[in-house]
């Protein structure tokens, strides 16, 4: 079991935990996650290693309240244990000195993005951040991405807090005004597949994290398979990052909307309770 040391609202669905794992904090690396269980017969979650303090043993965890799973471990509090832990899972980050890139996140797709700028960046690279979400309350994790960023872009839906307009409006902007050499991005899967398009459209290398399609994380449910350049890839166990160009994100569109009738359920039986 692992204790919460420390936990913090970003908004009121989306908390950080400090959670005490010495052996995880000590072996991660960037674009690493966990596989997290609140009680016995609870849920697996899969979630990205935000970020990690190998001197105290702990790791940072961002979870944004969706479903029961979710929920329940929003409502932990501090000092309490987390049922199981276990990690860090998935393949690493592949980093070098690229150039120019561009690291776009929207929504709690920043919290996996970080560690990924952090890393690009102490390898040379020139790293522009883009953030968006619907609203100001929603961008999460603005002052620890600018330590790692040359520039900072924020986008929002509602023009409440930087500039007015999508993700791909100002992905788009940098490139039109610079080189760009790779582009990485995470968050909703419409999102990925929208600046996918717009890179391939400008020729730029671009590499998608599919964390949000993860269920066991070790590869035997199966849910989490994927059409990647015509072939079947496991995100968990092959990813969970991949060229996002050779992606087929309407197919993992339709299999994320599979069970969201079921999950409607299973919340409302829960918040009942």
């Amino acid at each position: 079991m692992n204790k919460i040391i420390s936990k913090e609202y970003f908004s009121e669905n989306v908390v950080k935990l400090k959670v005490d794992a010495p052996l995880i904090a000590k072996t991660r690396r960037a674009g690493h996650f966990v596989i997290v269980r609140v009680g016995e017969k609870g849920e697996r979650i899969p979630l990205t290693i935000t970020d990690s303090d190998n001197e105290r043993g702990t790791i940072t965890l961002v979870v944004q309240r969706v479903g029961v799973s979710s929920a329940k471990l929003c409502n932990l509090k501090v000092g309490d244990y987390i049922t199981d832990v276990v990690g860090p899972l998935g393949q690493a980050t592949h980093i070098e000195n690229f150039g120019t890139v561009v690291c776009a996140s929207g929504g709690v797709g920043t919290a996996p993005m970080l560690p990924i700028a952090a890393a690009l960046k102490a390898a040379g690279n020139k790293v522009i951040s883009v953030l968006a979400a619907r609203t100001k309350d929603l961008i999460i994790l603005e002052e620890q991405l600018r330590k790692y960023s040359d520039e900072v872009v924020i986008m929002t839906d509602d023009g409440s807090y930087g500039n007015k307009g999508l993700v791909t409006n100002g992905i788009e902007k940098v490139i039109e005004r610079e080189k760009v050499d790779l582009c990485v991005t995470i968050g909703p899967a419409v999102m990925m597949k929208f600046v996918s398009l717009l890179t391939k459209k400008y020729e730029i290398p671009t590499i998608a994290s599919l964390n949000t399609i993860m269920v066991d994380g070790t590869g035997m449910c199966g849910a989490c398979r994927v059409s990647v350049d015509g072939k079947v890839k496991f995100v968990c166990v092959d990813g969970p990052e991949f060229d996002a160009h050779k992606v087929d994100f309407d197919e993992m569109l339709m299999r994320l909307n599979a069970y969201k009738d079921l999950e409607a359920i299973a919340n409302e039986e829960f918040l009942k309770k």
